[in-house]
Order: C-alpha cells, then structure tokens, then sequence
C-alpha cells in the first residue's frame, strides 16, 4: 500500500500518470480560446447550378466498314499471290493470278468467229443487193428475193452473238487477275498455289478484305443506361457524339457518329444495339479489336458538381457536410448521379450557393465550428495551445 492506494506495479503507474497528462493537455488545447475561434480549417466549395453533358459508357468491338469475300470469278490454276498477307491494299490492286492460258485461247477462238462472221454478212448483204435490182426486173421470183432479205438479218443476229461471245472472253480473260473490290486490310489466303479454285463452289473463295476507313465500331447500352436519357433511346438522326478510349487507356483523337441504332430493346439481353462510324487514316483501330466508348448523348440542366472526396457514402444515403451562415457544420443527405471526371453529380439535396466543405471531413461533427478557406488554397494550421 502505498499512500492509501492498493499496490500497482511501477509501468502501469507510468501508464496511468501519463494517460492523466495526454488527457489534459487535450481538453486544455481544445478549450484554448484561439482554437475555439478559429474553427476548423477547410476547404470550401461555393456550388452553382451547371449544365452537364449525359456521358454513357459501353464496351465495343471494332469492325469493318465493309467485309468482302474475294472469290474466284473464273474456274483454273492458282497460279501466284501478289500481295502480303495482312497489309493494306487498294481498291484495283492485283491479289491472285489464275492460269489465263485457257482463257486466252478462248479469245483467239472468239476473234475468229467474229471474222468469219463478219464475212458472211458482207456476203448475205452482196446477195441481197444484187438479188433487189433482178427483183425489180422481175428476173427472179420474190421468194428468192425474201429468202434473201432473210439470210442477211440472219447474219446480222449471228454477228450480234458472236460479239457477245467475245465480250465475255474478254471479260474471263480479265477475271483471271483478281484486284482488290475495296480498299483495305488483304486477310490471309485460304487457297494456296497451284490449287484448283472452281467458280460458284466453297473453293472459289480466296481470301476476306476488311474495309478500315472508315471503321464501324459495334456497341450495346443496358436500360439502365437509356433511363438516364430524356427520350429513353438514342436515335442516330440526333447525331450523338460518339469518343473512343483505346486499350492502352489513351484517347482516340477522332469523334464519331451513330450511324445504326435498333429500333427495339433486345429481349434477352435488355440492350439497345448501336453502332458508330469513325475516321480511321492511320489504321490504329483493327477489326476485332475492343474498345471503351462514350456516347455523349445530350445535357442535364440544373446540376452540381462537387469533388469526390467530399461525398460520404452510408449504408443508406449519401452525405455532405455544409457551412451555415455561422461558420458551423451541418450534415446534409443528397442525390448523386454519375461521375464526372474527378467530380460527382449531385442530382438533388443542394440549393444554389450553398458551401460544401471538401476536406478534414474525419474532424466534422454537426454543430462543429469551421474556419473556412476557399478551394484550391492553402489551409492554415490551428493555433498551437499554449
């Protein structure tokens, strides 16, 4: 015993005496009259109604603004590919040659019919000349004078089909060299050399072609999203800006616009599908590829924007801490929408003019004085006690 107290060992005795001094000094410091005066240094935010555009959010898939099928328009031997696998080729470019020989000759054989039958119609039109002046003499029957007449429109039509045949050896021929339909990205080949391709069957197909500017990019926006709409759909006549993000989290440079929007909600997946068409001359944007895009999709009027760090989320509501006309805290629940950049939406709970407190956040009671600062400056320190 000492003193009347029961018997504690020295280091709890060191602990309490030291307890006793901390508690001290802290009521003393937050009595002190300078600490009492000044408040509670933050920074405060004075917020305004604004006009804030509607930024939805989706992932998309990047594809061709055309995909064509290069086939074979003429049965032979594949002969040689003329171009690289995967590069970018021109509209009018050589891709494949099949085997013209056959083909060439079918020319020859078609010139030489047009010879042959523009000789006998310079024949039929001889005889009917001729036969015309004895007709008129009466020195031979008009049956032989029509049969005549006949023979020479005869020629004629046959001419006619000859030249027809010869415009589609030509064109065979032609088809020999496969060119490029559209200007784009040149797939892999799917027929090797000297394989025997056939027109109009499976083996006719020699390779795909991506057209990739313009580049279409393929995306969905849930119900959720769509209600924050004013007319609850996008429509592409609205012209809605469209903005990309690329994978490595840079921002793609062009905008673009919504040239497709379904007319209905996809029943089994509740989505609206849409899709946007973008400017692509450095062939950054690759069909196949994902992508983050925003729609930006009109304005809401008569919003807020207050930093994301001065929101207090609970379990049942968000809040944040106001001054009023005394300098003193006051706990206020609010509506949040979206985020915006590093700001959040406040959708209701906050009157123009009201100050928002934005930090010291965890030293706030309701009723607590505050020693206000604007945003962006620098906080003064509570005067020590003395």
């Amino acid at each position: 015993m000492v003193l009347g107290l029961p018997y504690r060992s020295p280091s709890v005795l060191v602990g309490l005496l030291c307890a006793i001094l901390l508690t001290g000094c802290e009521q003393g410091g937050a009595n002190t009259p300078a600490a009492a005066a000044a408040g509670i240094p933050a920074k405060v935010l004075e917020v305004a109604p604004q006009r804030v555009p509607i930024v939805l959010d989706a992932v998309g898939q990047v594809q061709g603004s055309k995909e064509v099928e290069v086939r074979a328009r003429v049965s032979g031997i594949l002969l040689k590919r003329l171009y690289n696998e995967g590069d970018f080729v021109r509209e009018g470019s050589s891709l494949f040659q099949i085997d013209p020989v056959p083909y060439q000759i079918a020319l020859a054989q078609a010139n030489a019919q047009i010879a042959q039958e523009r000789a006998r119609q310079e024949q039929t039109r001889r005889e009917a000349v001729r036969l015309k002046a004895l007709a008129e003499e009466k020195a031979i029957s008009q049956k032989e004078f029509d049969d005549a007449i006949s023979a020479q429109k005869m020629s004629d039509a046959t001419l006619q089909a000859a030249e027809a045949n010869l415009r589609q050896a030509e064109l065979n021929l032609s088809y020999t060299l496969v060119t490029a339909p559209v200007s784009g990205i040149a797939g892999r080949i799917a027929r090797s050399e000297g394989s025997l391709v056939t027109a109009g069957q499976d083996s006719s197909l020699l390779t795909t072609m991506n057209q990739v500017d313009p580049i279409w990019i393929r995306f969905s926006l849930s119900e959720s999203d769509l209600a924050k709409l004013p007319d609850k759909r996008l429509d592409r006549i609205k012209s809605a800006e469209v903005r990309l993000a690329l994978p490595d989290g840079s921002r793609y440079p062009l905008a673009g616009r919504l040239n497709f929007a379904a007319t209905q909600i996809d029943p089994r997946l509740a989505t609206q599908e849409l899709r946007a068409t973008f400017g692509n001359p450095r062939v950054q944007l690759l069909p196949g590829q994902f992508v983050r895009v925003q729609v930006v999709a009109g304005e809401r009027d008569n919003v807020f924007l207050v930093p994301q760090t001065a929101i207090i989320q609970t379990e049942k509501s968000f809040l944040v801490f106001t001054l009023d006309k005394e300098n003193k805290a006051e706990s206020r629940p609010v509506q949040v929408g979206d985020w915006v950049g590093s700001d959040w939406m406040i959708l209701s709970g906050l009157n123009p003019g009201d100050r928002v407190i934005l930090d010291n956040l965890l030293k706030l009671r309701p009723g607590a004085a505050v020693s206000p600062q604007a945003a962006g400056a620098k906080a003064a320190a509570v005067p020590a006690a003395k």
